[in-house]
């Protein structure tokens, strides 16, 4: 899905603050989900980045964390590129909720 992103508030360009948003996980996302006033697509990238990093907590399991933890991964890798390049990915049900979160349902 191509989106073409807003103005950022950060002072970066909105597909760069997304993907560093994304790039350290939880914790970047967490701070840009709260730093971000203007830009919907930050903040998408920012809430997505903080739910997936969050669900990484699941991975340390025997057998079904570390298949949950690299399919988390993948999904990471997916969510980097994607907001680096300006497009939106939306992860599976995360996804429709860090819409709604950013405003852009």
């Amino acid at each position: 899905m191509d989106y073409t992103p807003d103005k950022s508030s950060t002072g970066m360009e909105p597909n760069v603050a997304a993907g560093v948003a994304v790039l350290f996980g939880w914790i970047s996302g967490l701070i840009f989900f709260l730093i971000e006033k203007e830009s919907k697509f930050v903040k998408f990238y920012a809430f997505q980045a903080l739910i997936v990093g969050l669900c990484f907590i699941l991975s340390p399991i025997p057998i079904i964390g570390w298949l949950w933890g690299l399919l988390l991964f993948i999904m990471w890798i997916i969510m980097l590129i994607n907001a680096f390049t300006g497009k939106i990915f939306k992860v599976p049900v995360i996804g429709n909720i860090a819409a709604k979160q950013a405003g852009m349902e």
